[in-house]
């Protein structure tokens, strides 16, 4: 094809006009078998801009052949990039993810959603009374920290992050019991379960924030449709972590190698990074339930959870971090 407009832009120079055409200069162009086909073009015929035919001619075929191949290329790019496009798995009920085999869950994201409800109504329809939840659990849709904006003297918001984690950040069966008083307000207090996830997301500049995404005893009080509590973060790191210099909470150096004697190890500077601090802090959740089943006992709704991160043992001021999403769970009466 290059050969072929070549060719034609060669015949148009002034210079050339007058000169005489080669008797049987005619520069063959094979499509491809698999655009051919696309195109009903016969893969053994030759498409050739003759030499010989008037300028004009020339021209058009070249132009008409560079569309055909200019369209067969979009094509093709099209093509390829609707193959590769991936969304987000179907939210299934609690039955259907029950009814698949490991191998149809595996690699798709399923394992990492919290159930749906099928059906329902919009309320909280359950009498008062203790039940139990079971099931419950927790999946972030959003993870955004607190940070000082780019721009200069922007005060400190929250900004959007990019997730560093692979699909392991949903807390499940979680388990604790559940009471419905007469005025409607219920309380829920966490128990058991798998209550907590190592999360690590980055933010505009590069920095990566990890935390310790939890509700480890979470007692949430109110209305339905917003009941909230404080609730237990760990340490990211354990008493026994060592750091890259040997030094930990309740083991290792009580100092950094190669530092001075005569308490210089102390000093004010250094004390953050010597005195390890695995205490734990405190976080907030406001829950809100937006469908229920109660033939079935399900409950779904969307949550929202101010935290902290990780300090680095006390090395480092820890960041607000915001998660938000949706969660599950199942009621039974006791």
């Amino acid at each position: 094809m290059a050969a072929s407009l070549q060719a034609a832009a060669t015949l148009m120079q002034p210079a050339k006009l007058g000169g005489r055409p080669a008797s049987s200069a005619a520069l063959p162009s094979r499509p491809s078998s698999h655009v051919a086909r696309a195109f009903g073009v016969d893969a053994g015929c030759r498409v050739s801009c003759s030499l010989q035919s008037d300028i004009r001619e020339v021209a058009s075929k070249c132009a008409d052949a560079a569309k055909l191949a200019g369209f067969a290329l979009a094509t093709s790019a099209l093509l390829v990039s609707g193959a590769s496009a991936e969304g987000a798995p179907k939210r299934l009920t609690f039955d259907e993810i029950q009814s698949k085999t490991y191998m149809e869950v595996k690699g798709t994201g399923t394992a990492n959603q919290c159930p749906t409800v099928d059906g329902g109504v919009d309320t909280f329809p359950f009498k008062s009374g203790k039940y139990n939840v079971k099931k419950f659990c927790l999946e972030p849709t959003s993870f955004t920290v607190k940070a000082e904006g780019i721009a200069k003297n922007a005060p400190p918001e929250f900004q959007k992050t990019k997730l560093m984690t692979r699909l392991t950040y949903t807390l499940d069966e979680i388990e604790g019991p559940l009471e419905v008083s007469a005025d409607g307000n219920i309380k829920f207090e966490e128990k058991d379960g798998i209550d907590y996830a190592a999360v690590t997301v980055q933010l505009p500049g590069g920095e990566r924030v990890p935390f310790l995404f939890t509700i480890k005893q979470l007692v949430a009080t109110g209305k339905p449709e917003s009941f909230s509590g404080p609730f237990l973060v760990p340490s990211y790191r354990g008493s026994s972590f060592l750091d890259p210099k040997g030094r930990g909470g309740s083991t290792g150096y009580d100092n950094a190698v190669a530092l001075p004697a005569g308490g210089r190890g102390d000093e004010e500077e250094l004390a953050k990074e010597n005195v390890k601090n695995a205490s734990s802090s405190t976080g907030n959740i406001t829950l809100s339930v937006t469908k229920s089943k109660p033939e079935t006992g399900e409950v779904i709704g969307v949550f929202e959870s101010v935290q902290p991160s990780d300090t680095d043992l006390g090395a480092k001021v820890p960041k607000d971090v915001k998660i938000q999403g949706v969660w599950y769970a199942q009621l039974e009466s006791n």
